[in-house]
């Protein structure tokens, strides 16, 4: 029997880190929790740590983690509580862990998700932002230091099943494996039908309610605008070592098939399941064997018509933006994240309208082109800038 794997979970109190310990808690022969890390959610951190009893817990903000502390105080709970990103990298590092779950929303998660890489160990990855914001330095680093990289991320997971066993192995060509194509499916969220004319007076209750997953407010509004999509489509340039010209988004508003291969030969494989995020983290906790995520099979004899259609650019002008920026550079691809940070922030606090989302983020854009980065300092420059930017689009308000 295969030791039992110690896992950190960075971004334990959110949809994904919930997620995967109701995984581990099913699997307990297989994996246990080493740390959980989370932002200022003391009272459910609290509880995930009396049910999972980490040896440390980290709380990115002082006040939040001190209030841990005392929560715990009178438990049988003996996890070590600490403070600060640094924290959370040194446990991403350390020597006894085996993988670590990169689920931090946004920026935020490129330190520690970058330390788990540089100490080579098996990165799973539903941080998008991280390969959004680093690229190449990103992927070389994974490289350098001999670390497994596995996307959690629905599409990306399904993608990666659909891949050929070399590539799964390997960074290669995919022409050189026989790959056409990928074949990258989004629900169109919420507003796939509605009048584009009444787009610009959505509500936020409306944009977080996605109608097939259940998913954080952030991730939920960049669904809405399909903006989630095109940094998935950044992502997947990435992963999967290929071109822009080698992704095509497909509407699916189903979400059953979770995305698509396209082999030369004129076969399709896609991956099919219920839409719970328990199946991705599954597989690449377990990869390459498969273990019980408790998500129901699908029922064939029930399921309505698949249906498929090509995105509508008018109707979601931030994925446009977003395979612009991807095929612009990675200074884009930076800006156009962070930029979208701070739009989707100011919108879910009453502050813009829902399509000023897309009109701050161009603009920020606009104003920062040609910046080129390589280094990590300069990632982190060009993304306080874009967000110093859009921070100041946001408060002149764009008529």
């Amino acid at each position: 029997m295969s030791k039992v794997e110690q896992l950190v979970v960075l971004g334990a109190t959110g949809s994904i880190g919930l997620s995967t310990l109701d995984v581990v808690s099913r699997n307990p022969e297989r994996f246990a929790v080493f740390a959980l890390a989370a932002g200022k959610n003391a009272e459910q951190m609290a509880e995930l740590c009396i049910a999972h009893q980490p040896k440390f817990a980290v709380m990115a903000d002082q006040q939040a983690a001190s209030a841990l502390s005392n929560l715990l105080t009178n438990s049988e709970c003996n996890t070590q509580v600490l403070a600060g990103v640094e924290a959370m990298c040194e446990l991403a590092a350390h020597t006894d862990v085996d993988a670590v779950m990169s689920a931090i929303v946004g920026a935020a998660g490129l330190l520690p998700t970058l330390s788990a890489v540089e100490a080579g160990k098996k990165v799973l990855l539903a941080n998008k932002e991280s390969l959004v914001m680093s690229g190449q330095l990103f992927i070389d680093k994974v490289k350098q230091h001999g670390a497994t990289l596995l996307p959690i991320d629905s599409e990306h997971n399904a993608i990666f099943q659909c891949m050929p066993a070399s590539l799964q192995n390997t960074s290669g060509l995919l022409a050189d494996n026989g790959v056409s194509k990928i074949l990258l499916t989004g629900s169109g969220g919420p507003f796939l039908k509605r009048d584009l004319a009444t787009l610009s007076s959505v509500t936020v209750a409306e944009a977080v309610a996605h109608p097939n997953w259940s998913m954080g407010q952030k991730i939920s509004v960049d669904s809405a605008t399909m903006m989630n999509k095109g940094l998935e489509f950044i992502e997947a340039k990435w992963l999967f070592n290929c071109c822009a010209s080698d992704i095509e988004v497909v509407i699916h508003p189903q979400s059953i098939i979770h995305s698509m291969v396209q082999y030369q030969d004129g076969s399709v494989l896609a991956q099919m399941g219920n839409p719970d995020m328990r199946t991705p983290i599954a597989h690449a906790l377990a990869f390459p064997e498969r273990v019980d995520a408790g998500v129901k099979p699908l029922d064939f004899s029930q399921m309505a018509d698949f249906t498929f259609t090509k995105p509508d650019y008018a109707r979601y002008p931030n994925l446009k933006l977003a395979i612009d920026a991807c095929e612009m550079g990675q200074g884009a691809t930076t800006t156009v994240n962070a930029a979208n940070e701070i739009a989707v922030a100011a919108f879910l606090n009453g502050q813009i309208g829902f399509t000023d989302i897309y009109r701050i983020n161009a603009e920020t854009l606009n104003a920062t082109q040609n910046i080129n980065v390589q280094t990590l300092d300069e990632i982190l420059a060009c993304d306080q800038a874009a967000r110093v930017k859009a921070t100041e689009f946001v408060k002149r308000g764009i008529n």
